[in-house]
Parts: structure tokens; sequence; C-alpha cells
């Protein structure tokens, strides 16, 4: 099957720090080359594949100040579209506004919806209800007003999480920084729980961390790291006694839920959003209603077995369930039709960079054929 997957252009692919967007369109990448199928990766320059590149910029309009991201995702996205008759499938991870584009051709484009980025996107979707083949990534996600291919949640690469048995003596927030993400809750069960919280990930709201978060960070009961790398990422969860997911707002999924299960860490969140669909309430971590609640669910995560939160993302969550759900509907869609365009071969456009599969950025190829 030849498949062109249409990646955000926001970040690289797949991201530096955390970009759930990125990272799911890097891992089915490289899970859909793995099976022997035929992949282009529609990508900032300095994305890093197993899949042919072909980018349009060399890094993403979040990476880079001079960019403008209108610019980045109008020439992005026609990249795409200009060559989708070479493939069998577009695979749009790339937000709403790749559908503006999918009457224009024959190939099925197949949305995924990595969230709602707010009500007012919602017509865009509604207007291509009937061909946009949406792919939610959780049932709690499904808008009334849409229909959808399949629900299909996240997945993990579980190998590159460090399985820990032993529970560890602090408690983590991992995640955006804004009111939403409960922080502040946070550090309010940790207190009256009497561990120290560490809290990771980037500040999106500075005036809520200013005022509600900064006065309780001494270091000691309560440290601030910032955005964390993938491997700093791996200790802090696995190091932690639980991760605290106090949100209060209906998550679509909550990816770094299933990757504290992964090392073993149970995890206590708020039953909002997808939080119901991930965990199993007294067995992989608790759903809770509020800050009180949570205390006491701190002082129950020695009940829980860490062993039993590691096989639930390998059984649930890994990276290859995620790329057979992903393949199954793609097959589905294409019915028993052979291939369209084997052999196919393209000249790239004189403004796009394009590269061959490899584990590095692209080089400007301008002009070469394949």
């Amino acid at each position: 099957m030849k498949i062109g997957i249409i990646a955000s252009i926001a970040h690289r692919t797949p991201p530096r720090d955390y970009a759930a967007w990125e990272q799911i369109a890097a891992s089915l990448t490289n899970g859909f080359v793995a099976r022997g199928h035929n992949v282009t990766l529609f990508a900032s320059a300095n994305s890093e594949t197993s899949a042919w590149l072909h980018a349009t910029a060399p890094a993403g309009y979040a990476e880079d100040k001079q960019a403008d991201p209108r610019v980045s995702e109008a020439l992005h996205h026609a990249a795409a579209f200009e060559r989708a008759g070479e493939f069998d499938v577009l695979a749009n991870h790339s937000d709403f506004m790749p559908l503006s584009y999918s009457r224009l051709v024959s190939t099925p484009v197949v949305t995924t919806i990595h969230g709602f980025s707010s009500k007012q996107v919602v017509p865009v979707y509604r207007a291509y209800d009937d061909i946009g083949r949406y792919v939610s990534i959780s049932n709690a996600d499904r808008h009334p007003d849409l229909h959808y291919a399949a629900t299909i949640h996240y997945g993990i690469d579980t190998n590159l999480f460090t399985f820990v048995p032993d529970a560890g003596e602090y408690l983590l927030f991992l995640g955006r920084v804004n009111p939403d993400t409960g922080a502040h809750l946070a550090i309010e069960v940790a207190k009256k729980a009497g561990l120290p919280l560490i809290i990771a990930g980037v500040t999106q709201d500075k005036a809520y961390f200013r005022e509600s978060v900064a006065p309780h960070v001494d270091g000691v009961a309560v440290s601030y790291l910032g955005p964390v790398a993938p491997a700093a990422r791996d200790a802090l969860l696995g190091g932690a006694r639980a991760l605290l997911h106090l949100i209060s707002f209906a998550e679509p999924f909550g990816l770094s839920v299933i990757e504290a299960l992964a090392t073993g860490t149970p995890v206590i969140a708020t039953p909002v959003g997808a939080m119901p669909e991930l965990l199993r309430n007294g067995e992989t971590g608790f759903l809770v209603v509020d800050a009180a609640a949570a205390v006491t669910a701190v002082g129950r995560i020695d009940e829980l077995d860490r062993q039993v939160c590691r096989d639930e993302a390998v059984n649930r969550f890994g990276v290859d369930r995620m790329v057979d759900e992903y393949l199954a509907l793609f097959e589905r869609i294409l019915g028993a039709k052979a291939p369209r365009h084997p052999g196919s071969i393209q000249s790239v456009g004189s403004t796009s960079l394009f590269s061959h599969p490899s584990n590095g950025p692209s080089d400007l190829l301008a002009g070469m054929t394949y």
C-alpha cells in the first residue's frame, strides 16, 4: 500500500519535547514502513523518519520564529495534495485545514481528529463529514454532529519506557501548565499527602504559573523542571509514586497517562474526558472527584500492582496495536482494490525539500526525480 502521511508542521516529527500529534504521526509512519508499506511523510525537513520525507519548510513554525504559520501550512498541505494521485490513502494528522483540499482529489483522506482546538473549527469538520473518514482518539471526544470511521486510541512504543517495579517517594505532574490541567491541585494534594511534588512541562499560562504555582516552588516540597526530553520523561515517570492528572476539562486522550502506566506508575485522575476509557479504577489508578479524594487515593497507592499497570500499557496501548488498527481501517476503506499506482515516478517541485528514507533530516534536492 502507498500511504502519504500529513504530519503537523508546527514541530518536527517526531518532536524533541512533548507534542502528541507529531509523536503519533511518527510512530504510525515508522510502523507502516516496518510492515513493508511504501510511505511518504510530509513534515519539516529536520524530521527523522524511516519513510520517504517530503518537506516544504526547514523546521516547524513553532520552532522557527521567522516562519508565518499560515504560509507554512499552505505550502505543506498543498505539497501533499499535489502528490495525492501517487497514494492509495492520505492520512491527515494536521487538523482541519487539509479537509479543504479533499474534494479536489480522488485519493481517500483519513483524518485523525486529535481533539478540537475550539468550537469554531467544528463547522469545517461538519462541511466535509460526508467524505471525511474521521478517526477519533477516544470515544469521549466524538462530536455528536460528525460521523466516524473508527476510534483508535493512541499507542506508544512501550520498549522506550523502563518498568520500575517499586513505587517512588514523590508525586509527579507532567503536562502543559495551565489552569485546566490542575498543577495547583497537584500541589495541594502533594502537600496534604506529605510527599514532594515534581512538576514538568511547558508553561502555557504565565500568569497562572506566577500566581498559582511559582509561590510554592522551593526545590524541596515542590520542584519545577520545565519541559523534559524523552529520556528524562521516562526516568521521571518511572520514579514517581503516582502521576497526578487532576484535569478540569474533557481531555481527548492523555498521552502521559499511558506513558506512566508503561513504567508501572499508576495514575490518579479526575473522571472527565477520556480518563474513564484509559484507567481501570482501583487497578491501574484511581478516578477521583476532588482534591480530598485524591489525597485518600495517594494513601492507597500501595494497593495497586505496578506490573498490572505495565501489562495494561503493553496490551492495550502498544504502538503495534495502533498501527494494526489504522492499517485495517485503510484496507476497509480501499476494499479489495490493488494499489493503484505501482512504480509511480513523479517529479519533486522546485520549492520542496525531499529525501530518501533515512534517519536524519532531508537535503535540498530541488527538481530531483525518483
